[in-house]
């Protein structure tokens, strides 16, 4: 597929709220989108209008049974968007709250308890909760290395570690440092072949805006999204557990329903805001694709924006014009390589001769929004192996253009300038 053109990404920016200007700083170039992705009009109306409603579910009056069936709907729309024929949709927190409940029960319910598996680019979402519940059950974390020089961690990488006695295990399905997406499914094969009844637990906080989930596809027990990350808002995350990781000792209020994972009354909004999200990805594939049903759209919306994406992240690599790309800086480590076909819309760098923080603020200073990754408990995993303490991370989203990233270029050109010319 081709990049939107000028008329459709006019549309996609005009349903976005603050698309081009900072309510505190004024003007600007969104590219934190890795941070928190930009919010659809639609959500806010959406979030200021149940958070008017004074009623609560499970009530014998309209306004309870309104509410219940926003709540169903949203489900069947999560539904369509994860495409998962089975299991349980649910909020929580945060997609770090509910990774963590996901994992500990995962861990903590079975009666036979086994080693559990992760590897070493996950984010701490998941990687701190599995390590933390295993160390509290007595059984031994085993740790797949990634790759360095691409970001990735790969299905063999897994198969080297793996045992028959893990009864766990985690994946990260795109890094949030390197924007490199890791194979699920083969991944999940390669722990099912030496642990056919591990449960698999997935940290797809990163990866949800940028293409399609397609749960049926990857054999996996839970996936988690943290829907700020893709054009809904904070306060709540969003988990999907299979039938069978339900099926265990779950926390859950006593004498309740079964299997019934959610504690106290929840956010309808919440979950309304999700069904916004479905509506306007059912929209943008209707606008780039002849496709009528719900799920085929959001198929062609995925597919439209990893395409659109894709060439906003090569003129950022490679250029634009008569202005250099990244890749042609003196002194410049793309992360994950430049030469990655699995990059999702991110590009995080860093110069030898440019320390990351200033040019953090210089971009700033230009109304370009960037952001710094350090080597700290975020993301010291990739960093630190490969000798940087820092690094800029440029994160676009498929309602971002190429004049955006030519302003970025320009930027990075007028700040280099002084060290080519040293050379």
């Amino acid at each position: 597929m081709k990049p939107h053109s000028d008329r459709l990404s006019d549309e996609i920016r005009a349903r976005f709220a603050h698309v081009d200007t900072c309510p505190f700083s004024g003007p600007r170039i969104f590219f934190e989108n890795a941070g928190g992705a930009l919010t659809l009009k639609s959500v806010v109306e959406t979030s200021a209008k149940f958070a008017a409603i004074p009623d609560n579910q499970g009530r014998d009056n309209p306004a309870s049974a309104a509410l219940v069936k926003v709540i169903a709907d949203a489900k069947a729309d999560m539904a369509l968007f994860f495409n998962a024929d089975s299991g349980r949709f649910f909020v929580g927190e945060s997609g770090t709250e509910l990774l963590f409940r996901l994992i500990r029960t995962a861990i903590m319910g079975p009666a036979n308890r086994g080693a559990v598996i992760g590897s070493t680019v996950e984010h701490p979402a998941s990687r701190s909760a599995a390590q933390h519940w295993a160390q509290q059950a007595g059984v031994e974390y085993l740790s797949v290395p990634h790759d360095d020089a691409t970001g990735q961690v790969t299905a063999s990488a897994y198969r080297d570690v793996m045992r028959e006695d893990v009864t766990v295990a985690t994946i990260l399905h795109t890094s949030p440092v390197t924007g490199i997406a890791n194979d699920v499914a083969a991944i999940a094969r390669a722990i099912r072949a030496e642990a056919p009844d591990a449960f698999i637990i997935v940290d797809g906080i990163q990866h949800a805006s940028h293409g399609q989930v397609d749960i049926a596809a990857y054999d996996i027990d839970g996936y988690v999204v943290s829907p700020y990350k893709m054009f809904s808002r904070h306060g709540y995350g969003v988990a999907w557990a299979s039938d069978r990781l339900t099926a265990l000792k779950i926390e859950t209020l006593a004498g309740g329903p079964q299997g019934n994972w959610e504690m106290g009354t929840r956010d309808t909004g919440a979950y309304a805001t999700f069904s916004d999200v479905v509506r306007y990805l059912d929209w943008l594939g209707g606008e780039v694709s002849d496709k009528t049903d719900t799920r085929s759209r959001i198929i062609a919306a995925g597919a439209s924006i990893h395409a659109h994406e894709k060439a906003l992240t090569d003129a950022l690599l490679y250029g634009l014009g008569n202005l250099p790309g990244l890749t042609s800086l003196p002194g410049v480590t793309i992360l994950g390589g430049a030469e990655n076909e699995d990059r999702e819309g991110l590009v995080c760098f860093a110069l030898d001769r440019l320390p990351a923080d200033r040019i953090v603020a210089n971009l700033n200073d230009n109304g370009i929004r960037t952001h710094i990754r350090r080597a700290d408990h975020y993301s010291g995993n990739v960093l630190t192996p490969l000798g940087l303490d820092a690094a800029v991370r440029v994160s676009l989203c498929h309602y971002n253009t190429l004049a955006e990233v030519r302003a970025l270029l320009l930027a990075m050109q007028e700040m280099t300038l002084p060290i080519v010319s040293d050379q």
